[in-house]
């Protein structure tokens, strides 16, 4: 045993947070740092970033803290949080997620931290999930088809809205009707949209909707105030004209109700919040949208389809997939491309556990308080705005204002923004005691009501709160998904048998560029199942919500040091959204200047698509700019076509390091040309991993970016969201930051309106970066972004001389990723990226981006938080690759018989009697020895995307079809 003696400061590297988060080690940084020729890392980022642009100050966040410190730290800052019973409604209900749920889905890495199903061979488990939400989509709602959910209930409704306007036959009609009792937020975020998109909005009683000219219309089903209504006339007077009908609906009344669908609705969109998912101060909760299979070419966001393999089983992938998730640039129906991928599923797990009579059960226990109350007050002499109702009854009071004010000071938050009445809205989480507060709080301690005497009562009389025209009469949930799983056990092995058909971080590296799949760590998740910042209702009053107030600003602050930005708004809950809210802010600058005629967004060919999306989605006339041979921005054609549009420009949207992992050298050159010219400088926060510490948007030259918490700050991607994208800005653009019609969010104008449903958009995960740049501190943050660039240097040098790297900038290098292309090798083998990236899975490897930003390419973007081995394995894996693609360049192989042409390979293939290929059973399923240590097993075979287009199911097939095949 050794005697050596440690010094305290060595002993306490034990709980450095730092060490954990970076992959590679002090010493294997050094050996790759060799490799590629640097002589620390330091040296390294004065071979790659352009000295104009590093910053030459560090970081004012501070030092880094242990996990144990920074955990204890944050709940002290949670319990400032004052957690009332929250009868507040208006689409936000607390819930009682299924522990079964809570710990084998949203705390399980197995499941948050897998990627968008882009390679559905190894995401047959979340797209079955996927799958199940669209089946109780379109069983609640009465409609054919619907997506794999959308960001919020008002995002929803706006994206409704454009749908409205691309199919409705009323083409002259340019305005849009929103009865008076929908819920306000989804109102001021369709407000917003209308306002780019140059429409009109009305809005009135639900039955004067056909008394005006428009191409569609929204109606809410229950009403906000509660009221449940026949909508059936009103849509067909609606159609009659040409319009239409979307019906934001309450999910957990649909279970009980007679579906809008039947009413006649166009499209039923709604949350999926009360589904089991906390209210988190706003979110993220899955939106659920369904429209007619008329309409499939226009319903924004993904669809879940059922197709084939090459072994002739059912499998599923995401259909039609030259839409939104493949964003087709200017022409897209939206700037949607993500999801709340890990909501929906655990919503549709919520379902699958309860199944048809267990939501009928929850249901009608919700119902019958709203009635036992209304019973009361009605008997005590209060009138009710309504006489019909499911969860929420409006309640005519004297004095508002001293009721809500007791009420919150007996922990009672009750509905206040009604005119001269409170609203009470029930759940899931209501018991008998809280119906009896209320009653003790409206009628006063000498009542004389009992739980027992009004359950009599109402037994008796029956329930009119349900009129009996609207109560469902059609079956839900047949299929026998929800009808197979409600013991705990059978819950537990059915997640189970799902989660291991995917593939997720917890398995082995994800390179994809762009998407920085790095550690999710779980000291940053383990705030985000604080019932402090869970239970909480996003419109609660803002001084009960000290907690989440200190946390966001703090990490305001945080990001505006890092972005070198001048002030941050938290409301867009995606980076798209992000994108969409910046544009809005110089839109809006511009014409504050006298200037709304500038509409010309100038943006280089090599872009996210989310980029022009964006910039059509505020009615931005898109100029693409031509890139160089070397991937940069070409200067002469940018300076060109801003001089041409001058009068007209309005802004630049950039990517730095460029989309083609380059630092390039003239992104200060490029800003001052746009402000130049009049122009305002966008910058794609995509690639931030590669700037914080370093380098800062705010330093280059910009003048709003968003940042996207799910890549650089660690939020992981659940499967295809949750998203988070805030958006910095400098100080001319904070006048017209996002505000928030319910709470206003201050620094900013109260008629900017909303672009997201909740005011600091999806809250509850904020958390997770909070713990992340605090856990790091600033030095560590700035390590991150030195390793992940060494790491990608590393893997592109290591795979140099087998593949060609794409683009380089300084000195030879790339910034935090880099690409490789295939085109050379696929026009000598006939192999394509879509075979390379398939045999990636029989190496146990997700593949990195495809085709993107270049067709034909692969693009590589190892992240911080690699070990040296991992990064080798997956080297190991390339050059594996490249050396069959040879033999199959050789004649060695045929065409078609190789172990590319046939990736992936399943358990099924190997096991088969009939294998007849030339190449064995062992090449197939092993072809390094890595790969038997742990032996990751594609579920499915290579699947048919034509197929599947071409046969569109996007509901769950009969279990038969997997039991025949």
């Amino acid at each position: 045993m050794s005697n050596e003696l440690y010094s305290l400061t060595q002993l306490e590297q034990t709980e450095d947070f730092v060490r954990r988060h970076i992959g590679p080690s002090e010493s294997e940084m050094a050996e790759m740092l060799s490799f590629i020729g640097a002589d620390s890392l330091d040296d390294l980022m004065k071979q790659t970033v352009p000295a104009g642009i590093r910053l030459t100050e560090a970081l004012k966040v501070g030092e880094s803290v242990t996990e144990s410190q920074a955990l204890a730290d944050l709940k002290q800052v949670a319990q400032k949080n004052t957690i009332n019973r929250s009868f507040i409604g208006m689409g936000y209900t607390d819930t009682l997620t299924p522990n079964v749920i809570l710990r084998n889905v949203l705390e399980n890495p197995g499941w948050y931290t897998a990627y968008t199903p882009y390679q559905p061979e190894i995401a047959q488990g979340r797209l079955e999930a996927l799958l199940n939400f669209q089946q109780l989509t379109i069983d609640l709602t009465g409609l054919e088809l619907a997506s794999a959910s959308l960001l919020d209930e008002a995002t929803a409704a706006a994206e409704a809205m454009g749908l409205a306007k691309r199919v409705s036959k009323n083409k002259k009609a340019n305005a849009y009707f929103v009865a008076d009792d929908v819920h306000p937020q989804t109102l001021d975020v369709i407000k917003t949209r209308a306002d780019m998109f140059g429409f009109d909005v009305i809005v009135g009683q639900e039955t004067e909707a056909a008394e005006h000219d428009v191409f569609g219309a929204l109606l809410q089903y229950p009403g906000t105030s509660g009221e449940v209504k026949d909508l059936t006339a009103t849509i067909e007077a609606l159609h009659n004209n040409k319009a239409i009908v979307a019906v934001a609906a309450d999910i957990m009344s649909l279970v009980l109700l007679k579906s809008p669908g039947e009413m006649g609705a166009d499209v039923v969109l709604g949350s999926a919040q009360r589904f089991g998912v906390p209210m988190g101060y706003g979110g993220p909760h899955a939106a659920f949208f369904a429209t007619r299979d008329a309409y499939k070419r226009s319903l924004p966001g993904r669809i879940i389809g059922v197709s084939k393999d090459t072994r002739g089983r059912p499998a599923l992938r995401m259909a039609l997939q030259t839409r939104e998730q493949h964003i087709r640039r200017e022409k897209a129906n939206s700037n949607i491309c993500t999801a709340q991928v890990l909501l929906a599923n655990m919503a549709s797990f919520y379902a699958v556990y309860h199944g048809p009579e267990g939501l009928k059960t929850i249901a009608s226990r919700i119902n019958r308080f709203a009635d036992l109350l209304a019973t009361a007050l009605v008997r005590h002499g209060y009138a009710l705005k309504h006489s019909s109702w499911f969860d929420t009854i409006t309640v005519l009071v004297d004095d508002k204002p001293s009721l809500v004010k007791v009420a919150a000071e007996k922990g009672m938050n009750l509905r206040s923004d009604l005119d001269d009445a409170v609203g009470i809205t029930f759940d899931e989480t209501t018991t008998r005691k809280d119906v009896m507060d209320l009653i003790d709080l409206l009628c006063g301690p000498e009542h004389g009501f009992t739980i027992e005497l009004l359950d009599a009562e109402v037994t008796t009389q029956g329930s009119t709160s349900l009129p009996a025209d609207l109560v469902r009469t059609t079956p839900i949930l047949t299929h026998e998904v929800f009808n197979s799983y409600h013991s705990e056990t059978e819950m537990l092995r059915y997640i189970k048998s799902l989660e291991d058909k995917d593939l997720a971080l917890n398995h082995s590296m994800i390179s994809l560029g762009s998407c920085t799949m790095k550690l999710n760590a779980t000291a940053e998740m383990i705030p985000v199942t604080w019932p402090e910042f869970g239970k909480l209702h996003p419109f609660a009053p803002v001084e009960q919500a000290k907690g989440y107030q200190e946390m966001i600003e703090e990490l305001s602050d945080w990001l505006i040091d890092i972005t070198g930005y001048d002030a941050m708004s938290m409301q867009p809950n995606s980076g798209a959204q992000g994108e969409y809210a910046g544009l809005i802010a110089i839109k809006r600058y511009h014409e504050s200047c006298g200037e709304g005629h500038r509409n010309v967004c100038l943006i280089p060919s090599s872009a996210h698509g989310t980029n022009p999306a964006s910039a059509q989605m505020v009615s931005l006339k898109v100029v693409v700019v031509d890139c160089d041979k070397d991937g940069n921005v070409d200067l002469a054609d940018l300076r060109k076509k801003a001089e041409e549009v001058a009068d007209n420009l309005s802004c630049a949207m950039i990517t730095y390091p460029s989309t083609h992992g380059v630092y390039e050298e003239t992104v200060k050159e490029i800003c001052d040309i746009v402000h130049q010219y009049g122009g305002q400088v966008y910058m794609d926060g995509a690639n931030m991993n590669a700037q914080v510490g370093v380098t800062s948007p705010g330093l280059i030259g910009s003048d709003v970016s968003h940042l996207n918490l799910h890549k650089t700050f660690c939020i992981p991607h659940g499967g295809g969201g949750p998203g988070m994208g805030p958006i910095g800005v400098k100080k001319h653009l904070e006048p017209f930051l996002p505000n928030h019609q319910v709470i206003d969010t201050a620094n900013t104008s109260q008629g900017n309106g909303a672009v997201s449903a909740a005011p600091w958009g999806s809250a509850s995960i904020l958390p997770i970066s909070y713990m992340y740049i605090r856990m790091m501190g600033s030095e560590g943050l700035k390590k991150a972004t030195e390793v992940a660039m060494l790491n990608a240097n590393y893997v592109a040098n290591k795979l140099d001389g087998h593949y060609e790297v794409l683009y380089r900038g300084r000195n030879n290098r790339v910034a935090h990723e880099c690409i490789i292309d295939l085109r050379p090798l696929k026009e000598a083998s006939g192999v394509t990226e879509m075979d390379v990236a398939k045999r990636l899975n029989d190496y146990g490897f997700h593949a990195p981006t495809m085709s993107f930003p270049v067709a034909g390419t692969l693009m590589i973007e190892p992240t911080e938080s690699e070990a040296k081995a991992e990064l080798d394995r997956f080297i190991e894996a390339m050059i594996g690759i490249r050396e069959e693609i040879a033999k199959v360049e050789s004649g060695d192989w045929d065409a078609t018989d190789n172990p590319l042409h046939n990736a992936p390979h399943t358990l099924d293939d190997i096991c088969d009697n009939d294998w007849s290929r030339s190449y064995d059973r062992k090449l197939a399923a092993y072809p390094v020895e890595a790969v038997a240590r742990n032996k990751f097993w594609p579920s499915v075979n290579r699947i048919d995307d034509v197929y599947g287009d071409r046969n569109l199911v996007c509901s769950c097939p009969d279990m038969d079809s997997y039991r025949e095949e």
